[in-house]
C-alpha cells in the first residue's frame, strides 16, 4: 500500500481527520478496483495491511467515517475529483484485517502441510506493535490458548504452532523505542529504549534466540539500533525478524532469496545454522543467483505489469 499519512499525523502533528480518511479510502478503493487487471470483478482481492500504524489509523479513521455524516461528505468531495468513487459512492470497507491476523488464522495449515524444519530448539520472544492492538483494543485478536490469554494473539500463535519455544519476558509490553516524534526529536532515547528495555531483556531474561515482530517500523527499530549498543558495551545482537520470515524458514523458504535475511542489521547466522540450515550455502547459492540476474535471467513470482 501507499502511505496511510500516520506518520505525518503522529510524528508531526500537522495531519487532520479528513487528510486522514481521504487517503484511508483512496487506497482502500484502489484494492477494491484492483481486480480488473487479472479480468476479475470489483472486490474480488482485499487487503491485508502490515504496517501497525497504518492498521490502528485505519481502524480509527473507518469508526469515524461510520458515525460522522459530515466527514463522509467531506471525504466524498476530495475522492470525487480523484475519481475514487463507485457509482457516486464512497467504498468503506466492512473490515480492516492486519496480515498477521490472517497468518494467525492460517498457522496450523502453514505448520501441517507445509512446514519442514524442527523448530523445537527455537526460542523466541515476541513483540507486538503497540498500535496494532493499543488503539482500537477491543479488536485485536486474543486466545485462550495463547498466553492464557493475557498477550495478543498474533505472531506468538505462529510461533507456537510451529513448534518453538515462546518464552514471555516482562517487557512484552513496551513500545520498541520508535514513537514516531521522538524517533526524529530524540533518537538517542529510541536507540537506548529500544536495548535496554527490549532487547537487553529478551536477551537476558528470555535467552532468546530471535525476536519476532508483526510491523516494519518495531523490526526496524529493533533490528538497526542494535549496533550502537556496542559503544556503551551493551553486546545484546539478537534477530529480530517478522512472524512471516519466521513460518517462510520452517516451510524451507531461502534465507536470502525468499526471506531476504542479508537485508537485516541484526546477525541472523546463528538462528539460520540452529535450524539446521547452512548459512554458507544459501549465501553461495544466492551470490549464484545473482549473477544469473545480472545476465538477465530474472524471475517474478508474478506478472510484474499487473502491479501497475
Amino acid at each position: 500500500q501507499t502511505s496511510c499519512t500516520a506518520w505525518n499525523y503522529h510524528g508531526s502533528g500537522i495531519g487532520n481527520v479528513e487528510s486522514l480518511a481521504a487517503v484511508f479510502l483512496r487506497n482502500f478503493h484502489q484494492a477494491y478496483v484492483s481486480g480488473k487487471q487479472h479480468g476479475f470483478e470489483n472486490g474480488h482481492f482485499f487487503p491485508l495491511v502490515h504496517c501497525g500504524t497504518s492498521f490502528g489509523n485505519y481502524k480509527e479513521i473507518r469508526k469515524y467515517l461510520i458515525e460522522s455524516a459530515e466527514l463522509r461528505e467531506k471525504v466524498k468531495k476530495i475522492l470525487g475529483k480523484l475519481g475514487r468513487l463507485v457509482d457516486g459512492k464512497i467504498v468503506i470497507p466492512e473490515e480492516v484485517v492486519h496480515y498477521s491476523e490472517w497468518l494467525h488464522v492460517m498457522r496450523h495449515r502453514i505448520a501441517s502441510e507445509m512446514q519442514v524444519v524442527d523448530m523445537s530448539n527455537i526460542r523466541v520472544t515476541v513483540h507486538a506493535a503497540c498500535h496494532y492492538y493499543k488503539m482500537v483494543q477491543e479488536d485485536a485478536v486474543y486466545d485462550n490458548a495463547v498466553l492464557g490469554g493475557n498477550r495478543t494473539a498474533v505472531g506468538t500463535s505462529v510461533a507456537q504452532a510451529l513448534g518453538a519455544q515462546v518464552i514471555d519476558y516482562s517487557t512484552w509490553y513496551d513500545c520498541c523505542g520508535f514513537g514516531f516524534r521522538h524517533i526524529i526529536s530524540e533518537r538517542e532515547f529510541t536507540r537506548s529504549f529500544s536495548m535496554n528495555r527490549k532487547i537487553k531483556v529478551a536477551r537476558e531474561e528470555a535467552k532468546a534466540d530471535v525476536m519476532i515482530g508483526i510491523d516494519t517500523g518495531c523490526i526496524t527499530t529493533l533490528d538497526k539500533n542494535q549496533w550502537i549498543g556496542k559503544a556503551h558495551d551493551m553486546n545484546y545482537s539478537m534477530p529480530i525478524i517478522a512472524d512471516v520470515q519466521l513460518a517462510a524458514l520452517a516451510c524451507g523458504a531461502d534465507p536470502f532469496k525468499i526471506v531476504q535475511l542479508q537485508w537485516h542489521a541484526s546477525p541472523c547466522e546463528d538462528l539460520v545454522e540452529k535450524m539446521g540450515i547452512s548459512w554458507d550455502k544459501a549465501k553461495a547459492d544466492f551470490q549464484e543467483y545473482l549473477k544469473q540476474v545480472e545476465q538477465g535471467n530474472v524471475e517474478y513470482l508474478y506478472n510484474p505489469e499487473l502491479a501497475t
